[in-house]
């Protein structure tokens, strides 16, 4: 008798799992695509997201603030960020496209 071939697994063979795993996006794209969604968000909840310490949050939203890309307001209690669509993307590979380009790109608004 045939044996019967079973559904593939969504998990990852152990072949794959020798390879480099890396994101195309930085974290430092990932905090800001974030904070284009939810300006309000704490870097406690950003840190949870990315998946890296709050400390790396704060210096990922520090660098972000000194490029001129986001500004930091304190309401209250919390931060609002508001995120400058119009800066161009940093690395000279990109930085024909703006920051609206990737937001656009990633979240399609």
């Amino acid at each position: 008798m045939a044996q019967k071939k079973s559904a593939p697994s969504s998990r990852p063979s152990d072949e794959a799992d020798n390879h480099v795993q890396f994101t195309f996006l930085s974290n430092h794209s990932h905090v800001l695509l974030l904070l284009a969604l939810e300006p309000d968000l704490r870097l406690r909840d950003l840190a949870t997201q990315v998946n890296i310490t709050e400390r790396a949050v704060q210096k990922i939203v520090a660098d972000l603030e000194a490029a001129g890309i986001v500004t930091r307001e304190k309401e209250g209690r919390r931060n609002h960020y508001t995120i400058h669509r119009n800066q161009p993307l940093r690395h000279p590979v990109e930085a024909h496209r703006t920051v609206d380009d990737l937001i656009k790109m990633v979240h399609g608004k």
